[in-house]
């Protein structure tokens, strides 16, 4: 199996010669209007006017004092949405390059082995964090600096949630994961894997065990169950294990010669590129309505096209045509006319039509809303001494805006611990 170009991270960090020339394009604006844009706070007028006048320590100490997640953030942030698509540069010719910028900061400071964050001493209540996601250990560092004995309980064996399980290595590699999990770690957070909180361990068991305030933060990670006729054939798979399979056997997957992938967002994109750079030739897209209405990022688009990987748009899987058990072919019915058939030769079909939130209340009786979202007001429940954030709170979002909730969370059961107190 080919894995190499799979593993190789796509995008090369800027040279210091070119982030000292992106920086200097900066207009130095007083509104700052890239660092309102940013969710997650990471101020980039402030690191980016330090990096200008070659303070790269006081850069890298602005970027880790407001984010956790640093250098994650600047490899999957969509840019172009928030800081870079506030820039006033942008009325001019280009904007600021802000997340290479963000990038180029951040492994500077593991180059260098900088350590902007310290561990505190514990004095406070303990806190249990439910799921290792983005959201989850960016408000487990928040608390541990605020001097809480905090635990992550992750179920899964392998910590980082949907950043370890969901986005390839080729846009974020593994070990930038493990990075920033052992800085948080080193704060002295621990983590206890392999435990589902409501299955393996109640949350009145950790009551007992003298936990004073708990956060859900679980994520959305289940695919969308499959509901087409050969679904069960071998070779039919769900985009959500796919990926996860092939990033943590770090590309030693089967892969077909023939894949093709339904879906539209960016999990279907990760689906599509992770096949094409694992080594097979033909890989196809089909979408059931129009390019423009795809959810996917266009940078996105843009690098599924640059693998020269089609898009057939306007169609809706109908049926998978097996032969002795396996997938053989793909069969789709046009959206807006349904004497519009697509047949297309498929060993292996991956569906990436979204994930489903797995069922909150086996945690704690919090209120959810129809689709199964939690509800909260500033990252509190129903019940008083729970809490949650990211993507069970949000409803499928980046990882930035999972940072920003973690970040919230962590204030609010400061606050909440505070009144106890």
């Amino acid at each position: 199996m080919e894995t190499g170009k799979y593993l190789e991270e796509t995008k090369k960090t800027l040279t210091p010669l070119l982030a000292m020339e992106e920086a200097a394009r900066c207009l130095l604006c007083h509104d700052a209007p890239c660092s309102k844009a940013c969710p997650a706070g990471t101020n980039p007028a402030k690191f980016i006017r330090s990096l200008r006048f070659k303070n790269l320590k006081g850069a890298v100490e602005t970027i880790r004092t407001n984010n956790a997640l640093a250098g994650i953030c600047a490899r999957v942030c969509p840019y172009d949405k928030y800081c870079e698509g506030a820039c006033s540069r942008c009325g001019i010719d280009q904007p600021i390059r802000i997340g290479e910028l963000q990038r180029y900061l951040t492994d500077y400071e593991k180059t260098i082995d900088m350590k902007v964050l310290d561990k505190v001493e514990v004095t406070k209540e303990k806190v249990a964090v439910i799921g290792a996601g983005p959201s989850g250990i960016t408000a487990a560092a928040g608390l541990a600096l605020k001097g809480y004995k905090v635990t992550v309980f992750e179920e899964k064996d392998i910590l980082g949630g949907w950043l370890s399980y969901g986005i390839p290595p080729e846009r974020l590699p593994q070990d930038v994961v493990e990075n920033e999990i052992n800085y948080i770690k080193d704060l002295g957070v621990e983590f206890k894997t392999n435990c589902k909180v409501g299955k393996d361990i109640k949350l009145g068991d950790l009551r007992s065990e003298g936990y004073k305030a708990f956060l859900i933060s679980s994520g959305i990670q289940k695919g969308k169950a499959i509901d087409v006729k050969g679904a069960d054939l071998e070779g039919v798979v769900n985009g959500v294990d796919f990926l996860g399979k092939a990033k943590t056997n770090k590309g030693d997957v089967n892969i077909g010669s023939h894949v093709i992938v339904i879906g539209g967002g960016d999990v279907a994109m990760d689906c599509a590129s992770t096949a094409k750079l694992l080594g097979c030739e033909d890989v196809k897209i089909v979408y059931r309505r129009a390019i423009e209405k795809m959810p996917a990022d266009v940078h996105e688009r843009e690098y599924i096209q640059s693998l020269n990987i089609p898009i057939f748009t306007g169609f809706k899987p109908s049926e998978v045509i097996g032969s002795k058990g396996k997938a053989v072919s793909f069969k789709a019915t046009g959206m807006f006319n349904e004497s519009d058939v697509l047949e297309l030769k498929a060993d292996m079909v991956i569906f990436a039509v979204g994930q489903e939130i797995e069922e909150a209340k086996l945690i704690a009786d919090v209120k959810t809303n129809e689709k199964g979202i939690i509800v909260t007001e500033n990252c509190r429940t129903n019940v008083e001494d729970v809490f949650a954030s990211g993507d069970i709170v949000a409803g499928d979002k980046t990882v930035v805006q999972a940072v920003a909730l973690g970040k919230l969370a962590a204030e609010s059961i400061d606050s909440y611990l505070a009144g106890l107190r």
